[in-house]
């Protein structure tokens, strides 16, 4: 009976063609030692090798004295305290940034602390407001002469490789929450066969994909996901249209600000709310008409502006330059004068002080025109409702909250398409080996 190797298929660079016959004798080396030989009719393909991910050493896994320092903080939290002084050693640190929301600055203390006794590195507590993902502060660190920041409770909404001068590291402190009395409840108040979406922010995403998994037995579940995003993960201005036939849309976490973002994109959905701190679950409503309302007459006002504001926000990485480039682009093209004004924070008293200017438009977070545009005396508008007022797109019912999502409605947005580097494809050569042994 005849056997046949397995085919193997070298992909090589051209600027490497020189390593081909080292390549090729080392595909025939791999042949002559494989002993269980297959069907011919089975085809097998080796790549290129992956960079195999490095490993926290034993002797800080192991370090008695370290476990003792983290018992000081919850147990349920976890700040990833061994990987992070592995990093810091690795990088051989002398600064560390440290960078939390508010809701963690609790621990910042005891967690720089921690970091000093085991580590070489002096460590600075970065204690600037931190709203989100967006508010990662790396301009800041990098000018104090930290050599890496350690950003607490967001995902990585601003790439690593986009942080030149300084090395980062994202720690999302998962949070270990009763998911017994989660499934039960769930369980308690759908019927089975139930037809739900699950979403929640970066802390219980974890939990939202592990139960999932068990009560898929039970319900037909979706957990949805907008890219860049991890699936089931949503921002206050960043989340995915889900299907209209949704028995239900059930968020995991405390407040409102990231339920709101995931019910105004999509309001024919019912939303519930499950806090995992004290296990309260709730139905959710939202003022739809209002919104639309509020928005509407904003944009209705800034049609008929001649002198605009834009604001670029300064609070870390909040404010996007290519957007603020496109909105430029746009005002000029409609003859609208304009002048730009860098802020960490938009407060009404503040803008007040520029009484000739008509209109603002801030490139910072979308959700302050959504809930706060209200109480500026001038219309405030985010990007996407400025195109809106411009006529370059039709103003959309439900409200697109799609400002981080790659898949994006327009250039108003930070991922979008248009604001992407063009892909440079390397020329590769295709070698296919194959072997035959009587």
């Amino acid at each position: 009976m005849r056997y046949r190797v397995p085919s193997i298929y070298i992909f090589c660079i051209s600027k490497h063609k020189e390593h081909l016959k080292t390549l090729m004798a080392s595909a025939e080396e791999i042949s002559k030692e494989n002993e269980s030989l297959l069907p011919s009719t089975c085809m097998h393909k080796v790549f290129t090798s992956r960079k195999v991910s490095h490993m926290i050493p034993s002797d800080i896994l192991n370090d008695e004295s370290l476990k003792q320092a983290i018992c000081q903080l919850p147990e349920n939290y976890n700040f990833e305290i061994p990987k992070t002084i592995w990093k810091i050693r690795s990088l051989k640190c002398k600064r560390v940034a440290l960078q939390f929301p508010e809701g963690l600055l609790i621990f910042a203390c005891t967690i720089a602390d921690i970091l000093e006794s085991f580590t070489e590195a002096d460590t600075l507590i970065m204690g600037d407001v931190t709203y989100g993902a967006c508010c990662v502060d790396d301009y800041t660190a990098r000018a104090l002469g930290a050599d890496l920041l350690v950003h607490y409770g967001h995902s990585c909404l601003v790439p690593i490789d986009t942080t030149a001068g300084i090395n980062m590291l994202y720690v999302f402190v998962d949070i270990k929450i009763d998911t017994l009395h989660f499934m039960e409840t769930i369980r308690h108040n759908f019927e089975p066969n139930s037809y739900l979406a699950f979403v929640s922010t970066i802390q219980f995403v974890t939990t939202v994909q592990a139960v999932s998994k068990e009560l898929a037995k039970e319900f037909r579940l979706v957990i949805p996901q907008c890219k860049p995003l991890s699936p089931g993960e949503i921002l206050g201005c960043t989340s995915p249209c889900l299907p209209k036939d949704l028995n239900g849309v059930i968020y995991l976490g405390d407040g409102r600000f990231h339920l709101e973002s995931v019910m105004i994109a999509n309001p024919e959905v019912p939303a519930f709310r499950y806090d995992p701190y004290n296990k309260i679950f709730s139905r959710e409503f939202y003022d739809f008409e209002q919104l639309h309302s509020n928005r509407q007459l904003a944009i209705a006002q800034a049609s008929q502006a001649t002198h605009f504001g834009v604001v670029l926000g300064t609070l870390g990485r909040q404010g996007s330059i290519k957007v603020l480039q496109t909105i430029c682009k746009q005002l000029s093209s409609h003859n609208k004068k304009f002048v730009i004004i860098l802020m960490s924070e938009l407060f009404p008293d503040k803008l007040q002080l520029f009484p000739k200017l008509d209109c603002w438009v801030q490139v910072a977070c979308p959700r302050l025109s959504i809930d706060w545009g209200t109480a500026f005396h001038k219309p405030l508008l985010s990007p996407y409702e400025l195109s809106a007022s411009l006529k370059l797109v039709l103003y959309r019912d439900p409200y697109p909250m799609d400002f981080y999502a790659n898949e994006s409605l327009g250039p108003w947005t930070v991922n979008n398409e248009s604001h992407r580097p063009g892909r440079t494809h390397k020329e590769r050569t295709h070698v296919k080996i194959n072997m035959t042994i009587e």
